[in-house]
């Protein structure tokens, strides 16, 4: 198992409407491909460092920290339970405001009249696992996201080593603010097979897979809808799927980004891989429910 590509196809009355394609690659077979940014999918790695440094979390604390919740109650709950935890203040995230990913919470907090917050923001956990890190070490708190901070100077090396990457790749800003790498997309799966070395990590994902993700996310579905698998998605059309049990890892990339068709080219993969059986409707319809059309997979180079 190497790398090869992806191509999903929406055929709406025998015309194709969309064409979304891709590609993936296994953690056999490093640095064959260009790189993509690592996005979220470097969270569960990040979070290496908190078990390094001793940092004691329980598994739903961990499991926050690894993933990119979707604002629930159940996620600001135990996020700010953490920030008491370590006696760090709320203001003190640095990730940005948005909304909620979870639209059921986006609506109760409308009937509320309340605001978003930085705590609601997807990336909150791993933020605040930066902080605990920067007090535990006395590492100035302010200025974490730096791309020169001790931090993440040291979450460099450390996501370099796990994920085996002897080239030098871009570095950019992700989207809450702080540095992220690039890197193949076999990389990727190999500090994903590699997590492997770290059980905490794994069995507070694979037993809180809600509190990882939360309403509506495709890294939560995988993991409650298998029996030994996780996953991480990203942005830009990322996802990274460990077999814990084959401890065989691969990534895949969706080259427009389009979320819908990285769900059914993910859920394919791990089908054809004979690594579970999810269900999914791969027919088109309109709103009164005729079927018009269907969704079509195509895979190459396994």
């Amino acid at each position: 198992m190497k790398s090869g590509k992806w191509e999903v196809s929406y055929i709406r009355d025998g015309l194709v409407e969309e064409f979304h394609d891709g590609i993936y690659s296994f953690s056999n077979c490093l640095d064959f491909e260009k790189p993509y940014f690592l996005r979220s999918c470097a969270k569960p790695l990040q979070a290496t460092l908190l078990l390094d440094y001793g940092v004691k979390l329980d598994d739903k604390e961990l499991a926050l920290v690894c993933g990119s919740h979707a604002g629930e109650e159940c996620h600001i709950e135990i996020a700010r339970t953490l920030l008491r935890k370590f006696e760090i203040s709320e203001n003190m995230l640095k990730c940005g405001i948005h909304a909620p990913l979870s639209k059921s919470m986006q609506d109760k907090m409308l009937l509320k009249g309340e605001k978003p917050s930085a705590i609601h923001n997807n990336c909150s956990g791993k933020h605040i696992g930066f902080l605990i890190l920067c007090k535990l070490n006395g590492w100035d708190m302010e200025t974490y996201y730096e791309p020169t901070h001790p931090l993440q100077i040291e979450i460099k090396n450390k996501i370099n080593n796990m994920c085996c990457v002897k080239n030098v790749y871009p570095l950019t800003t992700d989207g809450c603010g702080v540095p992220i790498l690039s890197m193949p997309l076999s990389n990727m799966a190999k500090g994903f097979e590699n997590l492997i070395n770290y059980p905490l990590i794994i069995n507070a994902i694979k037993t809180n897979p809600y509190i990882f993700g939360g309403e509506n996310r495709t890294d939560t579905e995988i993991i409650q809808k298998t029996n030994n698998l996780i996953a991480k998605v990203g942005a830009g059309g990322l996802c990274v799927v460990l077999n814990i049990k084959e401890k065989c890892a691969f990534a895949l990339k969706i080259n427009d980004c389009s979320m819908d068709a990285r769900r059914i080219a993910i859920f394919e993969m791990i089908n054809f891989l004979g690594w579970g059986n999810i269900q999914y409707d791969d027919k088109i319809h309109t709103i009164s429910g005729k079927e018009v059309g269907f969704i079509k997979t195509t895979i190459s180079g396994l």
